[in-house]
């Protein structure tokens, strides 16, 4: 190894947590995600995540190297347990080109740009183009986001959310009511909330690792969204419910067939998940044929590296535009081998 090399010419940017802020956009960061499915289905570009971990820290990388763009890297997620769970996010940009480090992005709000804008794109393949009547589990920051996101390619007629506290639950239905043309209503329930509904949110993960909602509550052509169960230990949906399924859509194929709770347990029921699962990235195609009228779609999501790489490389896009962001004094050094 050679112990010298070369400063970049251009120095790193750092972007805030209070930029992404800032920077952030819906409608260009849901393009960003679509046009980012439509031409990377390379696993060897976005593997799988690298984990390390002690009982007092661990530390979880998702790198990508997108076939778009102009800009790889990774999203460092580092835990630590000393005094209660802390979490941070860090996202490195390099180009392509030189290898030369461009940006470092806290990555705080990236996850949830990410995830809610990815949710929206393969949502999109699965319900019918009409006003949909939405059920929604939870009334945290996810619920939020993901109505957000969902609201700039689809149309509701009824919004009703459950949250176990009451005062939550009011104060979502309150502050979405009647803002995307639709109004929203507090349920007393969780049945209630996703019985009838078109389209049905799990935003809320259960303290005992249970469904959050019942095979029998869902009706026979609705569009389940399940988003919280991203690790073998997590459930979200029963496994009735994943056998009932004309079609799951899935961002990221193998840790989502493979790695979620619902669907080791439901392979383990026997259910052939296999003969259901289709990659976000050939449901976005011309040769796609799913039926959003008839029977039970479901979208499945445990994130991934492409995502929070392309959104991010939006976001340093924007930055440079608009002149925002802090010039790092230094940048690190590259070198030919």
């Amino acid at each position: 190894m050679s112990a010298e090399g070369n400063l970049p010419q251009d120095l790193p940017l750092f972007l805030t947590d209070a930029d992404v802020a800032h920077l952030s956009d819906w409608p260009i960061a849901i393009e960003a995600i679509r046009e980012a499915y439509r031409t990377d289905n390379d696993e060897l570009r976005t593997p799988g995540r690298i984990f390390a971990q002690s009982p007092q820290e661990w530390l979880r990388i998702m790198p990508s190297a997108p076939a778009s763009g102009k800009v790889f890297g990774a999203k460092s997620i580092a835990g630590s347990f000393t005094g209660g769970l802390t979490v941070s996010y860090l996202i490195s940009l390099f180009d392509k080109n030189t290898a030369d480090l461009v940006a470092l992005i806290d990555g705080n709000r990236v996850t949830g740009l990410r995830t809610a804008s990815t949710t929206a794109v393969g949502v999109s393949t699965i319900v019918p183009q009409r006003a949909l009547r939405v059920g929604i589990i939870g009334s945290g920051f996810e619920a939020r986001s993901h109505l957000t996101a969902f609201s700039h390619l689809m149309k509701f007629a009824d919004i009703r959310v459950f949250s176990p506290t009451v005062a939550n639950r009011e104060a979502f239905a309150k502050e979405f009511d009647g803002v995307f043309d639709a109004p929203a209503h507090a349920v007393s329930s969780a049945r209630e909330a996703v019985e009838s509904a078109d389209l049905i949110l799990c935003a809320a993960r259960s303290r005992d690792e249970s469904p959050t909602v019942q095979a029998d509550w869902v009706g026979a052509n609705a569009s389940v969204v399940s988003i919280g169960s991203t690790t073998p230990a997590q459930r979200e949906l029963p496994v009735e419910l994943i056998g009932r399924a004309s079609t799951i859509v899935v961002d990221t194929y193998e840790e989502v067939v493979h790695d979620s709770g619902d669907m080791i347990a439901a392979r383990a029921a026997g259910i052939d998940v296999d003969a259901v699962v289709l990659p976000l990235q050939a449901a976005l195609s011309a040769e796609s044929q799913i039926d959003t009228e008839e029977g039970i779609r479901i979208y499945k999501s445990t994130g991934s590296g492409l995502q929070d790489i392309v959104v991010a490389e939006m976001l340093l896009n924007r930055a440079r535009t608009e002149g925002v962001g802090t010039v790092l004094p230094v940048g690190i050094v590259t070198s030919r081998k």
